[in-house]
């Protein structure tokens, strides 16, 4: 299973040359209009650059650990330029293989746990801390386990960002948001995220919206824990945002229509949210390591959820650019000269915005009350709810163009959403969604929802797509609800690697020198802004 998964990684070999592995990323520009906004709001944006820019470097320690060490050992600019992709030497489109002569294997917990701690050890800790989002594990003097408050850990570093968040808060014309940002600030000194995140869901018409916190927890290779420091800087793209608002009006409809018995889908999820469409033009930490966010279904807090909703972000500007770099150029390999004309980015768009409002829905503990979802599948959790976002949200879709509230065609939807499975496969083996679209690979070839042709061209058949998918989003929701960490964890090994046909079509995309993901050329000086 290891040696096929392996393969995936555009077939890299452990010593292959940094100058090629930097061949996998497409560079893009991130930038938008920021004319409409007021001086005031631009003064803002470099308060938030320099918070976010603090998230980076919280990241890297994070991650890897001494960054300026890591740097001043490398030689040259494209070594320097993968590590800061990468954030340390590991390549994470690559299973994380370490690139760099002398590197060791990146510890699945990161810098989360003490690199020589045991699951055993672990297990003894008495500390109810032990498990919770922003604590860290280290050793006291004594070498004994001690937890320690994220806030605690990185005092310094959130202290400088709670500043800036609080200048630009004291700038913005938007009370919700100001509110938020201030909200925000606190949070980031104390760890106690809710506040902020109810103030977040209310903070809708802001020209400019700001992510900021330790999110989510991918990085957590080891029980799946511990979140990581990130940060977004997004323009509001007014017009597509208002063509997108009807969908949310759905959710209890679509939440009670879910094809499962009712113990699966009784948690209602709040509508008192959004769905949104920005220009994103700055990334930072865990969002911008290896493969790149293009939409955003936060807050995860489940109580927030279910009280108040989700809101849904697209990221336009980084959407458009993987569809017309990457997955483009992908279908054009694999996907039948037929229905090629059914790879559209609309229908991207729409997989993706759908694949967001999906995180949302289902439910967030188990029906057994052994606890949330989240901390029973431990480190199977990612893969299998990035699965179930990926076909609950194509059930959506289906759902509303047979109600007349999507444009086109359903080929449109699934024969771009196969195309996308090839897109998301490359992310490797260490990435949540490449396990996951691994698994639906799988899962929709047993069912006969593709069929492969002599030429190895990919068609897809729509009825059987249609069943399979609803077969899917059951069997992934039913897990879920029971807690089956058992089961998740062992589909997440035995499937969450690439089949041989999936392989050769790889291999085929590979041999075309199609980029696997984008890199940015970002920040203030981006958008003609100055301290």
């Amino acid at each position: 299973m290891l040696a096929a998964a392996s393969l995936i990684m555009m077939a890299f070999r452990a010593d292959q040359p940094v100058q090629d592995r930097l061949k996998k990323y497409a560079e893009v520009t991130l930038t938008s209009d920021i004319s409409h906004l007021s001086p005031a709001e631009k003064e803002m944006l470099v308060h938030l650059f320099e918070a976010a820019k603090i998230m980076d470097d919280l990241y890297w320690k994070q991650a890897y650990g001494d960054k300026a060490a890591l740097m001043k050992q490398l030689k040259t600019a494209p070594e320097k330029q993968f590590a800061a992709i990468n954030y340390g030497p590991w390549d994470r489109l690559a299973g994380n293989e370490p690139w760099l002569k002398g590197a060791k294997a990146k510890p699945k917990g990161a810098g989360f746990y003490p690199s020589d701690m045991t699951a055993e050890e672990f297990e003894k800790l008495d500390n109810p801390d032990k498990t919770s989002l922003y604590t860290v594990i280290q050793r006291d003097k004594s070498k004994v386990l001690t937890v320690v408050p994220y806030h605690i850990a990185y005092a310094q570093e959130l202290q400088k960002a709670a500043e800036h968040l609080v200048a630009a808060a004291n700038l913005c014309p938007d009370p919700a948001f100001a509110e938020y940002l201030t909200l925000r600030a606190e949070a980031l000194v104390t760890d106690q995220y809710q506040s902020s995140d109810f103030a977040w869901l209310k903070a809708k018409g802001s020209n400019i919206d700001f992510v900021i916190g330790a999110i989510e927890n991918y990085e957590d290779g080891l029980f799946g824990y511990k979140a990581a420091y990130e940060a977004f800087i997004l323009i509001k793209d007014h017009k597509w945002s208002e063509m997108l608002q009807k969908f949310n009006a759905f959710l209890p409809e679509m939440q009670n229509l879910l094809p499962v018995p009712d113990e699966y889908r009784r948690e209602m999820p709040g509508t008192d949210a959004d769905i949104n469409v920005y220009d994103a033009v700055f990334y930072a930490g865990d969002c911008n390591a290896g493969s790149k966010t293009i939409a955003i279904n936060l807050p995860n807090d489940e109580q927030v959820q279910l009280e108040a909703g989700s809101r849904k972000l697209q990221l336009k500007n980084s959407m458009q650019a993987k569809f017309d770099k990457i997955l483009m150029p992908i279908a054009t390999v694999v996907i039948h000269p037929d229905q090629i004309r059914h790879v559209k980015f609309e229908a991207f768009f729409a997989n993706t915005m759908f694949h967001e409002i999906a995180h949302g829905m289902g439910i967030k503990n188990t029906i057994n009350g052994s606890g949330t979802i989240r901390t029973v599948l431990k480190e199977a959790y990612s893969p299998i709810e990035e699965n179930k976002a990926d076909v609950l949200g194509l059930w959506l879709v289906t759902q509303m163009v047979d109600r007349g509230e999507l444009e086109g065609e359903m080929m449109d939807y699934y024969v771009t959403f196969m195309a996308g499975i090839f897109r998301s496969s490359r992310f490797g083996a260490a990435s949540a969604h490449g396990k996951a679209n691994m698994m639906r690979y799988h899962f929709l070839q047993r069912r006969g929802a593709f069929t492969i042709d002599e030429n190895g061209y990919y068609v897809i058949n729509p009825d059987v797509m249609r069943e399979a998918i609803q077969e899917l989003v059951a069997e992934i929701l039913i897990m879920q609800g029971n807690g089956d960490y058992v089961g998740a964890s062992n589909l997440v090994k035995t499937e969450g690697v690439v089949p041989k046909e999936l392989q050769t079509a790889l291999q085929k995309i590979n041999s075309k020198n199609i980029p696997v993901d984008i890199v940015f050329k970002q920040g203030p000086e981006v958008l003609g802004l100055s301290k």
